[in-house]
């Protein structure tokens, strides 16, 4: 079963410390666009089977990234989207909303989400590979 909207922002804030759901909402429209752009094949479609739709419409719609960023220009890429935002809030919200949907899905998913992106997004979902 789904995760409602209502359960899956009140995770966000609950992880990032946002001061209500419009902030916890914008940083995870953010950051599910942003990855949405760089997740291929089935996975894309089981992650966003496992969010609200709201949600789920943003990772499955978004389109497809030029090119693959490192996670560092991931990060970068959030810093530019939220007004505001430092290398350091844009890392707390990126990590607040993937520890969120890694939560909520199989860690063999996750797993298989990590392998098709760059080095350094397992530190962003909060499951880091053993070295």
């Amino acid at each position: 079963m789904t995760i409602s909207w209502e359960d899956f922002l009140a995770r966000v804030v609950e992880r990032g410390e946002y001061r209500g759901e419009a902030e916890a909402d914008h940083a995870a429209r953010v950051v599910l666009v942003l990855l949405g752009e760089h997740l291929v094949g089935s996975e894309r479609g089981e992650l966003a089977d496992a969010l609200p739709a709201m949600y789920a419409s943003l990772l499955r719609d978004a389109k497809p990234a030029a090119e693959p960023l490192t996670a560092e220009r991931f990060v970068q890429a959030v810093v530019g989207w939220i007004d505001g935002a430092s290398t350091a809030t844009a890392q707390w919200d990126i990590g607040a909303v993937l520890s969120t949907v890694a939560d909520l899905v199989p860690g063999e998913l996750i797993d298989r989400v990590i392998e098709q992106l760059p080095e350094g997004y397992d530190l962003l979902f909060g499951h880091p590979t053993p070295a």
